[in-house]
């Protein structure tokens, strides 16, 4: 296993464990909505800059893949709610 490897590992690893995390959240709190995610990647956000003790490269790799993973989340949840808006269904927020 080459030093990438272990990175890439990690990176997908946490990746598909937030968004799964997500995606399950979204699914079983009907009070959850794309404000409160888009919210709590602010959040993400505002940790990632604050790096001035430094977290090290599994640190940097954790936060990377967990922005990433609210990003594509939050995006693919639009783009439902678009389709649906579209369709003339509701969707509450969800």
């Amino acid at each position: 296993m080459s030093t990438r490897d272990w990175q890439d590992a990690k990176n997908k690893e946490v990746f598909e464990s937030a968004l799964r995390g997500l995606e399950r959240r979204r699914d079983s709190d009907l009070s959850f909505t794309l404000e409160d995610a888009e919210s709590a990647l602010t959040h993400f956000y505002i940790l990632d800059g604050n790096d001035w003790l430094g977290r090290g490269e599994l640190g940097d790799i954790v936060s990377q893949a967990t922005i990433a993973a609210y990003e594509h989340f939050i995006a693919e949840w639009k783009k439902q709610r678009a389709g649906a808006s579209a369709n003339g269904e509701e969707n509450h927020g969800n």
